[in-house]
């Protein structure tokens, strides 16, 4: 885990429903801190503060939120974005504790290291790109590391059983769902089968000697005796006595 603190200050809002697209347009974006049971926190933040700190802490990463005099340890449970322009429009906080186990969502990275099944111009499909653990706050990993080496050839495989688990945190996600899988590119896919086909044809095709046509120069014509051709002599043979 990171020991980086990611801090945030919010402000208290009042502002509810039709009054919140007011508040976008200056800027703000609406949140909301949920803590165990006890009464939401109805908050707000800048758009560029916001995003920052999303995209620092992810899902997985604890963020220290202050509102006004009052401080809260929480996760980053949900971002909802316009679908259209990919705009940040409400976040949801969970309050946290330090001594207390919470479910996280971490990225997955593959190691850095070189991948035999690129090299060999195939394509390696990453399927699954975050796992969900359970931890105490201080031990959430900022991100899970798989060996992509033994990748070597078509149908080779990842699953979530290969990802590198620190100690004292649990994997929730099922070990057996797969994270990456190697593939022919489809270019060489349909080489294979352009290739497959013409060998298919050739083998369609006769041989060119040694078959007969059915009609043709081949074909044997009749000839006339010679005493049946126009201006030929016919021969006799001596008669005995």
């Amino acid at each position: 885990m990171s020991n980086d603190t990611i801090e945030m200050d919010l402000q208290e809002r009042t502002v509810i429903r039709k009054g919140l697209q007011g508040l976008r347009a200056s800027g703000m974006v609406p949140a909301v801190i949920h803590d165990h049971g006890k009464q939401s926190i109805h908050v707000m933040g800048s758009f560029i503060q916001l995003n920052k700190a999303f995209a620092s802490a992810g899902k997985h990463h604890p963020v220290q939120l202050s509102v006004g005099s009052k401080k809260h340890l929480a996760m980053i449970k949900d971002v909802d974005y316009e679908p259209a322009k990919h705009i940040m429009r409400h976040v949801v906080f969970q309050a946290i504790k330090q001594d207390e186990e919470v479910e996280a969502e971490v990225p997955i990275v593959f190691k850095d290291t070189e991948i035999p099944a690129e090299k060999l111009s195939l394509l390696v499909l990453k399927q699954l790109d975050r796992v969900q653990v359970k931890a105490l706050p201080g031990n959430l990993p900022d991100e899970l590391i798989v060996d992509p080496s033994s990748l070597t050839d078509v149908g080779d495989h990842l699953t979530v059983a290969n990802l590198q688990i620190p100690d004292g945190v649990i994997l929730l996600t099922d070990p057996i769902i797969q994270i990456a899988i190697v593939e022919q590119p489809a270019d060489q896919i349909a080489a294979a089968d352009a290739a497959a086909a013409d060998l298919a044809a050739d083998a369609d095709q006769p041989e060119a000697e040694g078959i007969p046509a059915e009609h043709g120069e081949d074909t044997p014509q009749d000839t006339q005796a010679p005493e049946d051709q126009p201006g030929g002599k016919k021969q006799f043979e001596p008669k005995g006595e």
